[in-house]
């Protein structure tokens, strides 16, 4: 028996249910096989240099995979988040303490739903969405990042903070990589100067908005007695990963 079938495996449900993937990508399934963590994901976690790069996260996720087939950098972030979520139960138990305006606080992660998919998505023939900025009035066609995405956006802003470590242009770098097309226009410099020059407050709020309903992804609130009754966001602290870890 090879080693690697030693292992107990769980299956990941994934918040978008494999919509928008190539119909030939095992993502379609909308699940992921993922086996538990051992001492040697333990020292994963632990290299410095994964640390230092920022790169410990990922570099776990594709250990756990079993599928190597998989294309790691097609996978959306909401549904990253929900197989970061299972490898935390499956390393170290669903409870999870952190701190919350100086109270412990602790959920269940087990208990953590997927959001309803939104029509819009639901609807989608292919990762490829529409806005119309309610403000300007200008009609864009935009996708939702994947992993893969998200890597060429940090590429960028480590650019970027070579040049001027006072730089923090993460917002309107992501709104560049997510907009395909402005009424129309695919050329990507003209992307890149509605977002520096057209794209009003107002509109990058409403379309951020809109976004934020539309991605697929895990309903990670919880619920304090003095929070607000929509819930807040659970933060995923350094001991979300690292539970015995000292802060």
């Amino acid at each position: 028996m090879a080693v690697e079938n030693m292992f107990p495996t769980e299956m990941v449900e994934l918040p978008s249910k494999g919509k928008l993937y190539p119909k030939d990508s095992p993502l379609a399934k909308g699940e992921i096989e993922i086996r538990y963590m051992t001492a040697a994901d333990e020292d994963l976690l632990t290299n410095q240099n994964y640390i230092e790069r920022g790169v410990v996260v990922d570099k776990l996720l594709q250990s756990l995979i079993v599928d190597k087939s998989i294309d790691y950098n097609q996978i959306l972030v909401g549904d990253k988040n929900a197989l970061l979520v299972a490898a935390r139960i499956l390393g170290y138990g669903a409870k999870y303490e952190f701190n919350y305006r100086g109270k412990k606080e602790e959920v269940d992660l087990s208990q953590i739903p997927a959001k309803p998919l939104h029509p819009d998505f639901e609807a989608a023939k292919e990762n490829l969405f529409t806005f119309k900025c309610p403000t300007g009035g200008a009609v864009l066609e935009f996708k939702l990042l994947t992993h893969g995405d998200d890597q060429m956006v940090e590429q960028e802003l480590k650019g970027l903070r070579k040049v001027n470590k006072d730089a923090s242009p993460e917002l309107s770098t992501r709104l560049k990589y997510m907009i395909q097309s402005v009424n129309g226009n695919t050329d990507k410099k003209a992307i890149r100067e509605f977002v520096d020059k057209g794209f009003l407050a107002r509109d990058s709020r409403a379309f951020r908005k809109y976004v934020n309903e539309l991605q697929p992804d895990l309903d990670m609130k919880f619920y304090p007695e003095d929070g607000p009754e929509d819930g807040v966001p659970v933060p995923i602290e350094v001991s979300f990963l690292w539970p015995d870890i000292d802060v």
